[in-house]
């Protein structure tokens, strides 16, 4: 893929983000790899959506190194590229402080798949780091949040939990282009407030059965998926 595609590519999705309306002022960013040439096209740090161009896109080497581009990279970059580094399946990352996912990973609370809604996006409740350490924030801050988030991982498959939530900060999702991290992003945002409102209501109300989680989650996921239409041959 030329440098320019890719550029094109992430500021479509980071447009998309914006139009979402999960982005406050410049609370956000997303990101795509070119998995071959080894590197990575974030938006600029600070830079309004309301200004952003393709050619303001930053990319960088797998090492944060920039290789195109006038603006400082998101300071998020360490953490995206730690999440490819690790995630060899994604193609894209999003991150947000959009409000009811921000409001369960300042609570340090998964989000509980407590409906069909859930069970078809999350294969189980959405993960929660574990807090950074003092040393851990007033070191290399964004990259110890990458690693924090891998650590979480290491039981758990990126492609059936699409997106986790970094304790007192807020989501990160992902998904096989930088597109498809925007769409995790808005589910994540929907299921997180419809637990929020269930919770609301049944304050102790119990996940759905593990028969119900699998039988929706599967019907749109791997092998024997049967939710959407097949692909022309």
């Amino acid at each position: 893929m030329s440098i320019r595609k890719l550029r094109l590519e992430v500021h479509q999705a980071n447009m998309r983000l914006a139009q979402s309306g999960l982005i406050v002022l410049t609370w956000g960013n997303v990101s795509g790899i070119d998995r071959q040439r080894g590197l990575v096209a974030i938006k600029p740090s600070g830079v309004p959506y309301s200004r952003l161009r393709p050619e303001h896109i930053v990319v960088v080497d797998m090492d944060g190194k920039k290789v195109a581009g006038d603006l400082r990279p998101s300071s998020d970059t360490p953490t995206h590229i730690e999440l490819y580094r690790n995630f060899q399946g994604i193609g894209g990352i999003t991150h947000t402080h959009s409000i009811y996912a921000t409001a369960f990973a300042q609570a340090e609370m998964e989000i509980p798949c407590l409906g069909t809604t859930h069970a078809d996006l999350f294969f189980g409740p959405v993960p929660v780091t574990r807090r950074l350490a003092a040393g851990e924030v007033e070191g290399d801050y964004e990259l110890q949040t990458g690693k924090v988030i891998v650590e979480r991982f290491r039981k758990l498959d990126p492609s059936a939990f699409p997106g986790v939530l970094a304790a007192r900060h807020g989501p990160f999702t992902w998904g096989g282009s930088a597109m498809e991290s925007v769409e995790a992003g808005i589910a994540l945002e929907t299921v997180a407030a419809m637990a929020f409102a269930t919770l609301s209501l049944r304050k102790n109300l119990r996940p759905v059965p593990d028969y119900l989680l699998r039988r929706h989650y599967l019907r749109k996921h791997g092998p024997n998926a049967t939710y959407g239409q097949k692909r022309a041959e």
